[in-house]
């Protein structure tokens, strides 16, 4: 069973003494594109202040020269969702697990497994740039694509901008797990609650070895529980009150 969850802005790094060793062909010729922009352009790109920018062309060059430090993705993202998913004292049962299930889908380096070692970067589906003609969606959608075409289906904890990326035809195999508060008799989703929910989610997934969406559908946490009235075929719901 395979589950998707995206990319973070904030990003953790330890005492790594590893060094990039390549590159992949599709993410150096975003970084070309990227190493063209000043920071002034940068900035305006990624929405950011310059002296920001400023730090991300010096990864991006880093990255280029080959003189960037390596992690493992699942380590190195620290966004509120990452902060929330079990990472620390696994057993090996449950790295197995991750290994094998977990996949980051990534503007920069495609579709990724948990454990892949990268760079520090910051890039995302919302940021404006084209490689040659394509914009980044149109540029990752065949390995994308690839990625799903043998699956029956997959789970996605991804946002709206992510799951774009994927053909319409193959958006069908998203299983979308979505995470909502009972708040004086209405339903809501919260942003920031939902991105905990999800990496608590992951974490049930992965202690509990799950691999079916039947075995999803007993999961209870903080609260949460399935609500097949809510929910359908492409669609779990989870409701806390």
């Amino acid at each position: 069973m395979k589950i998707l969850i995206p990319t973070a802005k904030e990003m953790k790094i330890d005492s790594s003494n590893q060094k990039l060793q390549t590159l992949p062909e599709k993410s150096k010729m975003i970084l070309d594109v990227l190493l063209k922009y000043d920071i002034k352009d940068l900035a305006r790109i990624y929405k950011i202040k310059e002296e920001q920018a400023q730090k991300e062309i010096l990864r991006l060059k880093n990255i280029a020269s080959l003189d960037a430090k390596i992690y493992e993705a699942i380590n190195l993202f620290d966004g509120l969702m990452y902060r929330n998913i079990k990472r620390v004292d696994l057993t090996s049962k449950e790295k197995d697990y991750v290994g094998a299930n977990v996949f980051i889908a990534s503007s920069f380096y495609g579709i990724i497994s948990a454990y892949e070692k990268i760079s520090e970067h910051r890039l995302d589906f919302l940021q404006n740039i084209k490689v040659g003609s394509m914009s980044l969606k149109q540029y990752w959608r065949s390995e994308y694509d690839e990625f799903l075409k043998n699956e029956d289906f997959a789970i996605s904890l991804l946002s709206k901008e992510f799951e774009e990326v994927f053909s319409k035809d193959l958006r069908s195999k998203l299983i979308k797990i979505i995470f909502m508060e009972k708040k004086d008799g209405e339903l809501k989703v919260h942003s920031t609650i939902s991105k905990k929910a999800r990496g608590k989610f992951l974490s049930q997934l992965i202690e509990k070895n799950i691999d079916s969406i039947e075995e999803i559908k007993n999961i209870e946490f903080d609260n949460y529980r399935y609500k097949e009235d809510l929910s359908s075929e492409k669609e779990l719901i989870f409701v806390r009150n």
